[in-house]
């Protein structure tokens, strides 16, 4: 289990790729999981929750030095 971080494979705030890689899943797997918590409920909460307490990968970097990383993950 690694540690937990918002990734820069995102599609809105990389909340579910960063779930994903701390615990070793597949993203489309967390995000479908994610998608049914939404539809059941509670999904949209949590995920604004952990949208605020996760920080973000690369959150000591500088603006250049992010974008090159996102390029890089795609």
């Amino acid at each position: 289990m690694g540690k937990l971080y918002r990734s820069s494979d995102r599609k809105i705030a990389g909340v579910c790729a960063g779930l994903a890689e701390c615990f070793g899943l597949s993203v489309g797997l967390v995000r479908l999981a994610m998608l049914i918590l939404l539809l059941v409920g509670p999904g949209l909460i949590a995920y604004i929750i952990l949208w605020v307490i996760m920080p973000e990968k690369n959150a000591g970097k500088s603006y250049a030095e992010r974008m090159k990383n996102r390029l890089e993950n795609r």
